[in-house]
């Protein structure tokens, strides 16, 4: 063995090990790794299901009892509404997936769109 083979068996050598010491571990419903976890499958979620925002939205608009001009009116604002909510859903799912190791909830209320489908999406961080 020549002495780069050797270093880079050294160096790699621990994580030949490292699953027997995480098996160990007991997960709770508020870990480290169920947080990052429901973070990345939200994140991929969130961008491959961004537009179904906009449907939600025109629902949510149509329903709406104080709505000012009810049919097309509340139609066209559902859509404006929804074309919003879809760029603001995707970068949350774009941020969450960057960031998914740090054990923090979602950037989204509800974390998946269909998870609440009358109800409004609430954004935090801004």
């Amino acid at each position: 063995m020549n002495v780069m083979t050797r270093f880079v068996f050294l160096i790699t050598s621990p994580f030949l090990f490292s699953c027997i010491a995480l098996a160990d571990i007991e997960t709770t419903p508020n870990s480290h790794f169920d947080k990052s976890r429901l973070k990345l499958s939200s994140g991929f979620a969130n961008i491959a299901t961004g537009w179904m925002e906009f449907p939600k939205n025109i629902n949510i608009v149509g329903q709406q009892e104080n709505t000012l001009a009810p049919g097309m009116a509340a139609f066209s604002l559902g859509v404006l509404q929804g074309g919003w909510y879809t760029i603001n859903r995707m970068g949350c799912g774009i941020f969450d997936l960057l960031t998914f190791m740090i054990p923090t909830n979602p950037s989204v209320d509800p974390a998946f769109v269909w998870d609440d489908f009358s109800r409004e999406s609430k954004f935090m961080g801004y």
